[in-house]
Formats: structure tokens, sequence, C-alpha cells
């Protein structure tokens, strides 16, 4: 049996480039970079940091494109390629994580991620939730109204 699967959660780290191959499908290369800590054998914590090449293709591709910047949290779900080509005369080869799946990560910056507009604020957010926790607490039911035995399971 085989599996190649990789799972990153991570921050971008430039803006995602959007492309468009022949057969019209878009296709957006972007990177990740995840953060590992550890302690090394004298206690000291040490820290190291991944940059991984993602690939995404069609709808994923233009979705990444218009709503990730860079900076912002993502987790991708896919699988590692490497790919070859001649240039010069010399071969080069790149290994990346082609996305099949992914999620966005949470936005610590603002609305706009990295450098965009703030969110705009939610009208009295805390009083809208107020009145519904009040009305469910008000609501009393007569115990002689439910019958178990007449639940038919």
């Amino acid at each position: 049996m085989n599996l190649n699967k990789a799972f990153v959660i991570g921050n971008l780290t430039r803006d995602p480039e959007l492309k468009t191959l022949p057969s019209g499908s878009a296709v957006c290369n972007f990177s990740v970079a995840t953060n590992r800590t550890w302690k090394d054998k004298n206690g000291e914590q040490k820290k190291d940091v991944e940059f991984h090449n993602i690939v995404a293709f069609g709808r994923t591709a233009e979705i990444i494109h218009q709503y990730m910047k860079k900076g912002n949290g993502i987790f991708i779900e896919g699988r590692i390629q490497t790919r070859s080509w001649e240039k010069d005369g010399k071969k080069n080869y790149r290994t990346e994580i082609v996305a099949e799946a992914m999620q966005f990560g949470p936005r610590l910056s603002g609305y706009g991620g990295a450098g965009g507009a703030e969110r705009p604020a939610d009208p009295a957010p805390a009083q809208a939730a107020q009145p519904a926790k009040e009305a469910l607490e008000t609501i009393n039911y007569d115990d002689d109204a439910i019958n178990p035995d007449e639940i038919p399971f």
C-alpha cells in the first residue's frame, strides 16, 4: 500500500500568484512557512522554520488568490510532487505540495489579513445576543403537559 499525503498549517510567505494554463484552468502558486520549536540536550529552546511550495488548481486556486494575502494562516491538505524541467542545458527540480483541500486560518491582523482593511464593527454584538438568551430563560413549560407514556419511542 502506498500513501502520498501532506498536511501543512502555516502562514503565507508571499501573496499568491494566479496564472491561467493553456487549457483555461487557473493555477495558483504560493509558499507557506511552518515553525517548529524544541529543546536541545542542554535544555535551550531552539526554533526552526520550513518553507513549503504550494500549487493549487481550478476553483481552489481562484479562492486562494482572491482571499489570501501574505501573513494569513492556512491549512493545506494535498500530495507531494516533484517536477523537473530543463533550462539552458541544466536540469531543474522543484518539490511542491499540490493542494487538494484547504481551509482559511484565523485572521489575527484584521478582516483583510496582513495590511488589509479592518472589519467593520458589528452593531452592538453583545446586545444582539442578550435578548435571545433572556427569551430562552423566560420560557416556562407546564410539567403536566408532557406525558412520557405518550412518546412513541
